[in-house]
């Protein structure tokens, strides 16, 4: 009898050890199972990021052309900060350990891709915002009748730098703002007659001068493509033509530089 009732207790202990293992287990499981679930969503999330940078990374490639053509100190200017790099071996030697710890390493991992796919997300936006400010059409139709540079003085005969370009054009011609922008001002201004000036960020600011209308006000936002005046002969000009001019950082630039197929 007394061997029947050790048999009992001893069958009976084994019984409840192996309930409590059996209980750890399925919450050890479910523990997995939702760390699994957290896994696949920041993947999910992570290529999302991946398929939205690669959207936004498309420029027009006019712009873009125009774009790399800027100087250094306008680029820097955009992009700001450097790269975030991620090291992966001191955290990948630490993740042959226990289940828990290699989700947690894992874990880890998925998060420093996140951050650094947001710094690179901003990077991309910034690239679009400069491309979309970068001056890469010509204002008018025309033919260029001056460039930018030495010259014979039309009024004088002597000899004069000219700060743009001359686009001769039909008075009353369209003229059309390169880049997106804000007007600074819009208005008569001495030799330059009527005079639009856009200011683009990232220290790039086009003139416009000698128009016959003005069709834009200041503070007005514009986007590439729009009319903001129309061809003319005001101020110190001896022909309807647009005088244009670019200037970076406080520093003038040949247009030339930055039109489309230059």
């Amino acid at each position: 009898m007394l061997i029947g009732l050790g048999a009992r207790w001893s069958a009976q202990a084994e019984i409840r050890e192996l309930t409590g293992s059996n209980i750890a287990l399925q919450m050890e499981n479910d523990n997995y199972h939702q760390a699994t679930g957290q896994l696949a969503s920041q993947i999910s999330i992570l290529q999302q990021a991946v398929d939205d940078i690669g959207i936004r990374a498309a420029v027009d490639p006019a712009a873009g052309s125009a774009m790399e053509k800027l100087p250094i100190g306008v680029k820097s200017r955009a992009m700001g900060g450097g790269s975030a790099a991620i090291a992966f071996a001191p955290v990948l030697s630490s993740a042959f350990g226990s289940p828990d710890s290699a989700f947690g390493v894992l874990r880890d991992i998925l998060g420093a891709i996140e951050s650094r796919l947001d710094l690179v997300r901003h990077g991309v936006e910034r690239r679009r915002e400069l491309a979309a400010a970068t001056p890469s059409i010509w204002p008018v139709t025309g033919w260029l009748s001056s460039g930018y540079g030495n010259r014979r003085d039309p009024f004088g005969g002597g000899s004069d730098f000219h700060p743009g370009l001359d686009i001769s054009a039909t008075y009353g011609e369209p003229v059309k703002a390169p880049a997106d922008g804000f007007v600074s001002s819009a208005g008569a201004s001495g030799n330059y007659g009527n005079l639009i000036v856009i200011d683009h960020g990232f220290g790039i600011i086009t003139k416009y001068g000698h128009l016959s209308r003005i069709a834009v006000v200041a503070g007005q936002q514009v986007n590439r493509g729009d009319v903001i005046g129309y061809v003319g002969s005001t101020g110190r000009s001896t022909s309807p033509h647009l005088h244009y001019e670019i200037w970076m950082n406080g520093k003038l630039t040949n247009p030339l530089r930055l039109l489309a197929g230059r």
